[in-house]
């Protein structure tokens, strides 16, 4: 191999271009061969770096961006987490993370002592750098859909254990080397520091994040408030004495849940970390290995030693965890995939021992080799893995295969481009991502001016925009006809719709309907499932969603779709939902939720008579969402309240967020799965409807003295 005494290109532009042709075409290349393109990239790097052909110089450039790209992956790792799942594995992650820490620890000490004979300071060094590893695996597992699953939810609360606990070894070894003699106060200052940065990003993230989320709507604005809130957090970290990863982690915990899944916010920063930064992060991890290590017979052996220690450390940990906890044979090694690859941590430890004269150069290089080993090594476990995890995840959702089956296809009204894009943004949160969902938004106009076409232009441009940039195809439907209603009826029929969205009706007259004449009219035309919805606040900001049910629903047709509908809402907010309803309801609605295994915060409030309707108003504050199951007249569960509920939400909600689902009727769905009969409830024994009447008109005239006025902070009277 002709190696270059200097860098063959140095000009910026030839570098950026160099560095996207290799982004470009080295998973194209490396697919065709069933290899992992992140090998191809750190395989890249080696050979244009200054180890290889010296192509490009690894200067201060990937230096940046590829410190970039190790926190935007962390970054990533954190904010893609399942929090509820996360809960549920929590306490397998830690003792994970203590096994992955303290075994290789072990072995290095041991090893380097009495194999390489290294004094019993190198030897913690060393230890300290194989109990450290990174995900840089993580995005095969992303790329298979497998992140929610128990393996790698473990390996993502190891991974923080084992680096927290690596560096704490290495601050403990490096006050040894300067002073000669351990000095515990140091340590305990480090960890006092470092809950101390803790509880300030936790206490103030999640209040800078809602407010500027609730004030400032633009993308790209809200995409780089993001992106500086993790470097935020990663330079404090540094400042507290602890690695920036860490720092970048925390803020995507912290910020999972402002970023739902299917916003279009999580679409961008994915697409930029998978486009730019991370694939710099792997070419410059490629630019640091220096390949001609190999060539010295006597490091090889040592190297060999450390590889073989590296690989066992965590190898160990991931055996005994799959063991314990019931993973399976392809859980267990994507969780050493995930667990195996030493880099940034290590070089960090190995550069400041040999900095320092605790580590020779022969140490140095090994510690080289091990990285470019496991770098390899990793991928490749992670991914042959992986395909058979998700062939196991799929079989275990078989029985849910039915659900899938039936295509949902939604329909969006869209009136104006101002409400176009939060409505569109809506309806994908609700979306069902188990199955196919086609989406579809609507302008109907009943006049062919040049005027009304632009607006309906403007409007379902408004409406694809807002759907591309969340990764969903929309579909626009312009269309002219005799007035709004036969329109909508006639897209309702022609794509064969099965929910419908709207935006909430705003007065105009004194005369006026609250939900407005044209809703009143689908009403009494469809039998599909319409929701109409007014949320003054972007829905990532939620705290809470109400969901008040009225006596009877679980009797409707699609009380199954509407639970399910409202439980995927919740799964992408974060947030929790409690259920306002009869005790007879319950048991079906938990029993809805059960079979899905949808993992939300679900929470019960009994409320046996529908004038506490009226009483909720004190309890629903500025950042809640209330849902309010409405009914169609002549159907199961109506009544006479039915007629007085818009009146009270006019009154009482004006300056909430409001959502009101009608469900479909004499649809076609599953049957209910619960764990009592539903029609084990004795119809006859309900108030009799004027009597129900006169509550509601007694309850009306009672909070008319009562103003409920809208409340910053949170009630002591919980829901």
């Amino acid at each position: 191999m002709v190696i270059l005494s200097h860098p063959l290109v140095t000009q910026p532009v030839q570098i950026f271009f160099i560095v996207l042709v290799i982004i470009l075409f080295a998973p194209i290349l490396l697919n065709k061969l069933k290899i992992p393109h992140i090998i191809g990239m750190i395989v890249a790097g080696v050979v244009i770096g200054p180890y290889g052909f010296n192509v490009l110089d690894n200067d201060s450039s990937f230096a940046v961006f590829g410190q970039v790209g190790l926190l935007y992956l962390m970054f990533l790792a954190g904010l893609e987490i399942d929090m509820f799942h996360l809960r549920l594995n929590l306490r397998r992650g830690l003792s994970f993370g203590i096994l992955t820490l303290v075994i290789p620890l072990l072995l290095g000490v041991l090893s380097s002592v009495y194999i390489l004979g290294q004094s019993w300071l190198t030897a913690m060094l060393l230890g300290a750098m194989y109990a450290s590893h990174t995900l840089i695996s993580y995005p095969v597992a992303a790329r298979f859909g497998i992140t929610k699953s128990p393996a790698v939810l473990i390996a993502i609360v190891g991974t923080i254990i084992a680096v927290v606990g690596a560096l704490l070894v290495l601050a403990a070894t490096v006050n040894i080397g300067r002073e000669g003699v351990f000095d515990i106060g140091v340590l305990l200052w480090l960890v006092l520091k470092m809950l101390l940065w803790l509880a300030a990003i936790v206490y103030a993230f999640p209040r800078m994040a809602r407010y500027f989320f609730k004030t400032y709507s633009d993308k790209v604005t809200q995409y780089v408030f993001v992106l500086a809130l993790v470097f935020l957090a990663s330079w404090t970290a540094q400042i507290v004495g602890v690695e920036p990863v860490l720092g970048a982690f925390m803020s995507g915990l912290i910020l999972n849940r402002y970023v739902p899944p299917a916003s279009p916010l999580m679409s961008s920063i994915e697409f930029v970390g998978n486009a730019l930064f991370i694939p710099y992060f792997l070419i410059s991890v490629g630019m640091m290995i220096n390949v001609r290590v190999l060539a010295n017979a006597d490091t090889l052996g040592f190297s060999l030693v450390m590889l073989v220690v590296a690989l066992l450390g965590k190898w160990l940990p991931a055996f005994i965890a799959r063991r314990r906890d019931g993973l399976s044979a392809a859980g267990g090694r994507v969780l050493f995939g995930l667990t195996a690859a030493h880099t940034a941590v290590a070089l960090a430890v190995v550069t400041l021992g040999y900095n320092m004269h605790m580590l020779d150069e022969k140490v140095l290089n090994s510690t080289i080799l091990v990285i470019l080993v496991t770098c390899a090594l990793a991928p490749i476990i992670t991914a042959t893995a992986a395909s058979k995890l998700k062939v196991e995840m799929m079989a275990d959702d078989e029985h849910r295969m039915l659900r899938r089956t039936r295509v949902n296809n939604t329909l969006i009204t869209v009136a104006n481009p101002v409400t176009a894009g939060s409505l569109v943004e809506m309806a994908v949160l609700m979306r069902n991502d188990r199955g196919s969902h086609n989406f579809y938004a609507i302008h109907v106009r009943s006049e062919n001016s040049q005027a009304a076409r632009t607006i309906s232009a403007n409007s379902l441009d408004e409406a694809r925009r807002s759907a591309s940039s969340a990764d969903v195809t929309l579909t626009g439907l312009d269309r002219y006809d005799l007035n709004i209603v036969t329109g909508v009826l006639n897209a309702i029929e022609e794509r064969d719709i099965t929910e419908i969205f709207l935006g909430m009706h705003r007065r105009t007259t004194v005369i006026d309907s609250f939900f407005g004449s044209k809703v009143e009219q689908l009403l009494r035309s469809t039998n599909r499932m319409l929701i109409l919805t007014r949320c003054f606040i972007p829905p990532a900001t939620l705290t809470r969603i109400v969901v008040w049910v009225p006596a009877g629903a679980q009797y409707e047709t699609g009380f199954s779709r509407w639970v399910r509908a409202i439980a995927r809402l919740t799964r992408q907010v974060g947030c929790r939902v409690i259920f306002c309803s009869r005790g007879d309801i319950q048991p079906l609605i938990r029993g809805v939720l059960y079979q899905e295994n949808y993992g939300i915060r679900c929470e019960f409030r009994t409320f046996e008579s529908n004038d506490d309707f009226v009483l909720l108003s004190n309890k629903i504050l500025d950042d809640d969402l209330f849902v309010v199951i409405g009914a169609r007249p002549q159907s199961v569960s109506f009544n006479a309240d039915m007629s007085e509920m818009p009146n009270f939400l006019q009154r009482y909600f004006s300056q909430n967020n409001i959502m009101v689902i009608y469900p479909e009727q004499f649809g076609e769905v599953p049957a209910l799965t619960s764990f009592v009969d539903p029609m084990a409830s004795d119809i006859a024994t309900l108030p009799s409807p004027w009597l129900r009447r006169l509550h509601t008109r007694l309850a009306y005239i009672a909070a008319r003295f009562v103003k409920p006025g809208r409340r910053r902070r949170r009630s002591k009277i919980e829901l």
